[in-house]
């Protein structure tokens, strides 16, 4: 609970997967995948419940070994690979509803963002909710885009492969990456929001959505094998380092 307000976190995990098979309970340093943000929400001091949304009793059951709550299964409809966020999102709050549990925010963490913490969460937590008399109903996570600036980006002409500064302009002005203008991306690593502000946006990001800048590290999601190695490797680090909480600012010791 954060400033009186009751807080769930719902944790996303179909089965199967394209990109990379059974990807949400693939093992990552002894513990499946989802096991991860369960443990960040249950970590966290204004997360009061935690549930797991699964279409695959297999899953609910790993969840469940992990302290999730699994009180429903997703409908099919809500877990095919073309279904909206939404529909499973708004189909926990209603299920839930039914019972007379009534939440102020709804914290989504996907197994695919294992690196979010639960200190990540509260802080997440307590910005949106210091902003809220400004009109702020939303957070999400957000991580500079520092070495793939927009000002970098170029086009690549498909019949001789020669390239242009996407942004116009000639590779002799391109500007310093000191100078730019700092910009981010969406990450993964959480999203947050009033139950009320999804059924009016459908969504997450919207008008009166606020960007929670993260740790660099923690914006690596996992699609396909490349970036789980990379999550790996810096779970192990992290294990041989403890107190090395932030890795850019670490690097230099290790020199």
């Amino acid at each position: 609970m954060i400033g009186g307000k009751k807080v769930l976190a719902l944790i996303p995990a179909r089965a199967g997967s394209k990109g990379l098979p059974d990807k949400n309970i693939r093992p990552l340093m002894g513990k499946p995948l989802l096991a991860w943000p369960i443990e960040a929400a249950l970590a966290s001091r204004a997360v009061d419940r935690v549930i797991l949304s699964t279409d695959s009793e297999d899953y609910a059951r790993i969840g469940r070994a992990h302290g999730a709550e699994t009180p429903f299964l997703r409908p099919a409809d809500l877990a095919s690979d073309t279904a909206p966020s939404i529909g499973f999102i708004l189909h926990a709050l209603d299920t839930l509803a039914a019972e007379g549990e009534v939440y102020d925010y709804l914290v989504l963490l996907e197994p695919t963002s294992p690196l979010t913490e639960g200190g990540d969460i509260d802080a997440a937590l307590q910005a949106l909710d210091d902003a809220r008399p400004q009109g702020i109903t939303a957070a999400v996570g957000i991580a500079p885009m520092e070495t793939q600036h927009p000002a970098f980006a170029v086009r690549r002409d498909a019949g001789t492969g020669a390239i242009t500064p996407y942004t116009g302009g000639s590779f002799a002005t391109l500007p310093r990456r000191q100078d730019l203008e700092p910009v981010f991306a969406l990450d993964g690593s959480f999203y947050i929001s009033t139950p009320q502000a999804l059924r009016d946006e459908r969504g997450f990001c919207h008008d009166n959505t606020m960007g929670v800048p993260t740790d660099r590290e923690k914006a690596l999601e996992v699609d396909d094998l490349v970036d789980f190695l990379c999550i790996e490797a810096i779970l192990t680090h992290r294990q041989s380092h403890p107190s090395q909480t932030h890795l850019r600012s670490s690097i230099g010791d290790q020199t």
